[in-house]
């Protein structure tokens, strides 16, 4: 079969190293966050609710203890899937994205590369190319067309 023939889509390499950077903004900010809104209301309120003799009813602490651990689920999945993706690049690849952001102490890039003793042009290239194969492990690559 002629290779030329076959239909491969072409990937969006800027939206897809855009949504990278999201998802990695995402797990620095989750990496910190426990939202207020999970957490129990302390002061009475009274409402009017009518007897309920079925085992359906939960107070605000029960909803809150439940809308929590199913936050905290969500989160540890999300976390894990990136940390597994981030586990399958190459050193360089990993080391750039760990000292990015997973990491408390926040670095910058010139930070980053000068540690590592690359040059600038390098260093942005092993990081383009972290976020390309980060992506792919990732199965989260943007397609251009929207072809999956």
């Amino acid at each position: 079969m002629n290779q030329t023939s076959l239909d491969i889509p072409q990937i969006d390499e800027e939206k897809t190293r855009f949504k990278m950077e999201k998802m990695m903004e995402k797990y620095k900010m989750l990496r910190l966050q426990t939202p207020e809104d999970f957490l129990p209301k302390i002061t009475t309120t009274y409402t009017i609710k009518p007897p309920s003799f079925s085992n359906q009813f939960h107070s605000t602490t029960e909803e809150a203890a439940l809308k929590k651990m199913d936050w905290e689920i969500e989160r540890d999945q999300f976390m894990k899937r990136i940390q597994r993706a981030i586990n399958r690049l190459t050193q360089k690849e990993r080391r750039i994205l760990v000292m990015l952001y997973m990491q408390d102490e926040e670095m910058f890039d010139y930070e980053i590369y000068a540690e590592m003793g690359l040059s600038q042009r390098n260093y942005y290239r092993f990081k383009n190319k972290a976020f390309y194969r980060l992506a792919f492990a990732l199965r989260e690559e943007v397609y251009k067309g929207g072809k999956p």
